[in-house]
């Protein structure tokens, strides 16, 4: 569905934008991808890599209204991954995380109406579910706006969808490279935050997958959550360093014990497929299908039980310290 067809990703010049733009070159013949990102040294850099004759590279903030409409001409595809996604940062500069968070996706939304842009996706994290730090609250709202933005149409078929899922293996500022750097240079200690901390894990190839197969299921307003693996942290420092002792510092500021995808409170909107589930809208479309119960492609999905919530703690599929160093290895 990508061949012959023109792409924007914001904030592309980031990790998840690099691999999608090298796997849509791979498996697709696009006629434009636009990346469009405020910082010019990144996109040199990814100029020297991906400079076949579709790219195009935007210098734009997405607080940057008329920008992003100018950029949005003539688009088929968006995918919003512009964030301020720091978590201490945000604690620390709540306005300007809002200010990109929140208003850069109006911003995208009004654009991507005006443009009659096919398809949008934003990419969320499971910091938006139940959020007890500024930046999961600031993806929470962003989730609603784009969901929302499904009634916002008018006369235009633009249709907005979101992707949630956990911790990318090894993209900027996980807990992967801090650990490799941290080994790297002789630590005498690994710093864990807490024994019982879990997380949800997910490659960035499987990332970028999920979010190619979710533009081909969407019908507007899901909030799609892949399947994937939790890990225990401590586990993950067994695994990279064996022979390291392990030292826990405490939990930072905005930080959780466990990371939720679908919580509990939502499990009436719920419905689980055989490798993800779909949080359904909280209100009612006006102008299209109210229906998630069968996607675009035929599959079809089931209401979850009663007070089901799917958390990195009690996940059913937990990577072990063998399977970690297996990873690891191979990576």
């Amino acid at each position: 569905m990508f061949n012959d067809k023109n792409i924007l990703i914001t904030g592309g010049t980031g990790s998840f934008g690099k691999l999608y733009v090298k796997t849509i070159l791979e498996r697709y013949s696009p006629r434009r991808i636009v990346i469009f990102s405020r910082d010019e040294l990144k996109q040199y850099e990814m100029q020297q890599v991906f400079n076949q004759p579709c790219m195009r590279y935007f210098i734009g903030d997405v607080r940057d209204k008329e920008r992003l409409h100018q950029a949005m001409n003539g688009v088929d595809y968006v995918i919003h991954a512009a964030a301020l996604k720091q978590v201490p940062a945000a604690e620390y500069n709540p306005t300007e995380c809002i200010k990109t968070n929140i208003t850069g996706a109006e911003n995208v939304i009004s654009a991507a109406i005006a443009n009659n842009v096919e398809k949008v996706i934003a990419l969320s994290t499971d910091k938006a579910a139940n959020p007890i730090n500024l930046y999961g609250a600031t993806k929470l709202a962003s989730d609603k706006l784009f969901v929302a933005a499904n009634n916002m149409t008018g006369g235009h078929d633009t249709y907005f969808a979101v992707v949630r899922y956990g911790n990318v293996v090894g993209s900027r500022g996980s807990v992967v490279p801090f650990f490799k750097s941290l080994i790297d240079n002789n630590t005498d200690h690994i710093p864990i935050t807490h024994m019982n901390m879990t997380r949800f894990w997910i490659t960035l190839q499987q990332g970028v997958d999920f979010v190619l197969k979710n533009f081909e299921r969407m019908g507007g307003g899901e909030i799609f959550v892949p399947k994937i693996p939790s890990l225990r942290i401590i586990d993950l420092a067994k695994a990279m360093a064996p022979n390291i002792p392990i030292k826990v510092v405490g939990i930072r500021p905005g930080e959780k014990l466990h990371e939720v995808m679908c919580p509990a409170d939502d499990f009436y909107h719920t419905l689980e497929f055989d490798d993800h589930f779909v949080i359904t809208p909280t209100i009612s479309f006006t102008r299209r299908s109210n229906d998630f119960t069968t996607n675009r492609i035929g599959e079809v999905g089931q209401a979850v039980s009663e007070g089901f919530e799917y958390n990195s703690k009690d996940n059913p599929d937990f990577l072990t310290v063998k399977q970690l160093q297996q990873i690891h290895g191979e990576d």
